[in-house]
Formats: C-alpha cells, sequence, structure tokens
C-alpha cells in the first residue's frame, strides 16, 4: 500500500454521510501492511465489533466542551504519550486515573471552576514519524508507529506493519475502559477521598503541598454533612477517553450510525484529535473527522496561520456549533506570545467559539546531552504561562492543558521542585516515543494552572 492510498473497509454506516470520501485524498502517516488477507480480516472483525464509547457519552462531552468555550470550565486533558500493550496494567491505569483526579482537585478547588476530565487513554496506541525507517550501528528497519502497527523491539519481525494489532488494540481499549469506568463510577473517586489518592506515591514537595489542600477539603466536606448535605455527586465523576485520529481505516471501521439521530459517531473515543501532521485541509484526515458528530481537537504549532485557522473551522466547524472544535496550541515557550495572539485575534474576531488548549509538551523537545530525547519542565510551565498570559491580555478564556503524563515515577523530563538530572535518565527513562511529566511535576503544574485560573 502507497503513502497516498487505502485499501477499502467494509462499509459500517448507512447511509453513509460521505465517511469513505477519504480514499479518494492525500493522505499520509499510514501503515504499509505486510499481510493483506490478515489486514481484510481485521477491519472485518473491527465492524462488527461492540462500540467502545457510546453516542450519548459523546454528546455529554460536547456540551462540558461548549461550556469550557465559554469561560464555564476547564478541560484536563493527560495520559501516556503513547501507550503500550504491556503497559495496560490495573496499577498503571490506576496510577495514571489518580493523578488526573488530584489534578482535576488542585484546578477545581483553586480556581473554582468545574474540570472536564479526559485521559488520552485507551486508544493513543499510534504515533506519526519524522521518519519511515529507524538506523541502529548499521542496520535500518522501519520505524515504531505505536503498537498498534507494530512492536517497539528492534527486530525485523517486531518492525514489521501487522494489522492485527488493530484488534488487540481495540481489546486493549476495552479493557482499559472498563478500568477507567469501575475507578471513577464504582467509588474510588468519592471526593471524600482525596488522601487516599496520594497513598503509593513517594513523599515529595508537591505531594506536601498536595495534602494541605485535601486537608482543606476534608474540613469544608465534614461542614457540609453537619449541615446535613447530600454528597451523591461527590461519589462519582466523569472520565472521558481520547487519542489522536492517525489509522484512518480503524478509525472508519468503529464507526457507527447513532440510532437517534442517523448520525456518525466515531465510537472509538469521546473526543480525537488531528495532528500537526495530518492537519492538511484537503487531506483525507480533515475529511474523515469533518463526517462525524464527535469534538475534534487539532494541534497547532509555531507555522500556523490564521488563515489556517480559519480555514480548519469552516471545514470542521461549518455550523459554529459550541464545544464542536478545540484548537490544541503547541508553539514552544520560546514562540508561544509572540505566534498565539495574531492567532486567537483573528478567530475571535470571525465570531467562532472554540476551545482554546495549551499543549506545553511537543514544542519544548530537546535531546540531553546523554541521547535521550527529553524537555525542560521551566520551558514546559513558560509556555503555560505565556499561554495564559496571551489570553489574559485578549480578554479571551484559556481553556484547557493537554499534557503528557504518567502516574509513575519516571525521570523523562528534566527539572522540577524535586529535581530530575539526566542522570536518573539511566535507571528511570521509560517512554517508548515521547517524554512525559512524572506524578509530581503533573501536581507542581496543577498548582501552577490553579492559581493562573484564580487570578482571573
Amino acid at each position: 500500500m502507497t503513502e497516498s492510498t487505502v485499501t477499502s473497509a467494509p462499509s459500517t454506516a448507512a447511509p453513509n454521510h460521505g465517511l469513505d470520501n477519504w480514499r479518494e485524498l492525500a493522505i499520509s502517516q499510514q501503515p504499509s501492511w505486510q499481510d493483506a488477507a490478515v489486514h481484510r480480516s481485521s477491519l472485518q472483525e473491527l465492524s462488527t465489533l461492540p462500540p467502545l464509547v457510546f453516542a450519548g457519552e459523546v454528546d455529554v462531552l460536547r456540551e462540558r466542551l461548549a461550556s469550557a468555550a465559554q469561560g464555564k470550565a476547564f478541560l484536563l486533558q493527560g495520559g501516556d504519550c503513547a501507550e503500550t500493550f504491556d503497559g495496560a496494567t490495573a496499577d498503571k491505569i490506576s496510577a495514571r486515573v489518580k493523578t488526573i483526579l488530584q489534578m482535576a482537585v488542585v484546578l477545581t478547588y483553586g480556581a473554582s471552576l468545574p474540570v472536564i476530565k479526559m485521559g488520552r487513554m485507551a486508544g493513543q496506541f499510534a504515533k506519526p514519524r519524522s521518519s519511515n525507517d529507524e538506523t541502529r550501528e548499521g542496520v535500518t528497519l522501519p520505524a515504531y508507529r505505536g503498537d498498534m502497527v507494530n512492536g517497539y523491539e528492534f527486530t525485523p519481525e517486531s518492525r514489521g506493519h501487522d494489522a492485527s494489532r488493530m484488534v488487540w488494540a481495540y481489546h486493549t481499549s476495552a479493557s482499559t475502559l472498563n478500568l477507567i469506568r469501575a475507578f471513577t463510577q464504582g467509588g474510588f473517586a468519592d471526593l471524600r477521598l482525596v488522601h487516599h489518592w496520594n497513598k503509593g506515591f513517594t513523599a515529595n514537595p508537591a505531594h506536601s503541598r498536595y495534602e494541605s489542600l485535601a486537608r482543606e477539603i476534608d474540613r469544608a466536606v465534614r461542614f457540609m454533612e453537619a449541615c446535613g448535605a447530600d454528597f451523591d455527586a461527590l461519589t462519582r465523576v466523569e472520565f472521558f477517553a481520547s487519542h489522536e485520529a492517525l489509522l484512518l481505516e480503524y478509525e472508519r471501521a468503529l464507526t457507527r450510525t447513532d440510532s437517534r439521530t442517523g448520525l456518525p459517531y466515531d465510537t472509538s473515543a469521546h473526543f480525537l484529535w488531528i495532528g500537526e501532521r495530518t492537519r492538511d485541509i484537503d487531506g483525507a484526515h480533515i475529511d474523515f473527522l469533518s463526517r462525524v458528530r464527535n469534538p475534534i481537537g487539532v494541534k497547532l504549532g509555531p507555522g500556523t496561520s490564521p488563515d489556517d485557522a480559519l480555514a480548519l473551522i469552516d471545514k470542521l466547524d461549518p455550523n459554529r456549533e459550541p464545544g464542536r472544535l478545540t484548537f490544541i496550541t503547541r508553539m514552544g515557550a520560546k514562540n508561544i506570545r509572540e505566534k498565539l495572539p495574531n492567532l486567537v485575534s483573528r478567530v475571535t474576531d470571525s465570531g467562532a467559539q472554540v476551545l482554546w488548549v495549551t499543549d506545553p509538551m511537543h514544542g519544548n523537545t530537546v535531546t540531553s546531552p546523554n541521547g535521550y530525547k527529553t524537555r525542560n519542565f521551566d520551558d514546559v510551565m513558560d509556555e503555560v504561562r505565556g499561554f495564559f498570559e496571551v489570553h489574559n491580555e485578549l480578554g479571551t478564556f484559556p481553556g484547557g492543558l493537554h499534557v503528557e503524563m504518567t502516574g509513575d515515577d519516571v525521570a523523562e523530563c528534566l527539572g522540577g521542585a524535586d529535581p530530575i538530572d539526566q542522570e536518573a535518565f539511566l535507571d528511570r527513562y521509560e517512554s517508548v516515543c515521547d517524554p512525559r511529566l512524572n506524578h509530581m511535576q503533573s501536581l507542581e503544574m496543577a498548582f501552577l494552572v490553579a492559581g493562573a485560573l484564580s487570578r482571573r
């Protein structure tokens, strides 16, 4: 299969709504599947499997995001750069969920705003790459494109593009969603357990600050209990799943027609985003996602012009529907204050009501002296500050935070209150793709954002 053509997949929605028009358009970042029969059978199987999420849940999220676009809520989106099948364990999933819940508590309590909780989870198994190949010690093999496509181990067998991995990704996503729903709906997320969420993590400055906040929440809860308050709303939380919609065959095979409305929903996730490398306005990714009812995000780098942004709005949100479109800016700390103002101003002047979210990770990637791909925590935090400064000056709303993070005690991003140095990479660098904030750095960022929100 060439980069510009894709083999047909089974039709799963009637009427079609133009869901297969993308097959005739230019497309990038797609695998070259090594076995055509496995490819066909995998897509056929995916087209008959139950949805991973439901249309009603997607509609609820769109309403929540509309509130955030109006400054009445804040989106917190976090999780792995690239999920792995081996990493989909109960301990790792619960640690990630706990970290996001802790960050959300810090934001909610500090800013007095509802926080929409969304994971880069249960589907983030495919990654775009800058090169199709990787060379080590004179040996060249296909680049690792995420567990949905091939394996990380540097062998010909592992690096071959195996379409059966799409089915594996579906089942791993299903089990991950099952655990997330159990955690967030079964009492694990009860706000009266804020201290419990800190258990199992190594004590550090961020945890001390969190414990102080948790004690304040405890006092407030005890007061409300004494007043006879009903705490049903505190026992469970909404938690939404998201991933980059990169492999369009997978997304198409999981698109279903909603029986209530007759409209197509991509049931692989509640929220899908289009990356910086695949947002060609005339390309396949934009066309396909313009046709499903899910809320859609688009990553915007420093080279994005206001005209680019307006064209994306016309294509993806022609009806100017609040909650439909999110712009996720990834400018880099050195560019954010220069590049973002004109973009936001032109979009605001057009009358469109998009949700503005900052991704302070991808624009700040560097290589450490000892050869590891990393990010400096100070640069990440500076981009967050710049994002808030720009919106404050323009009178617009900084509506969300999109971060690559983990609940584990990894060492992948340099710095922080309990500083990570490059020597720590030798023992605690675990990412198979991009560097993530560890648990403590994630909490530090939450306190910074809560402070910025509370000053508005």
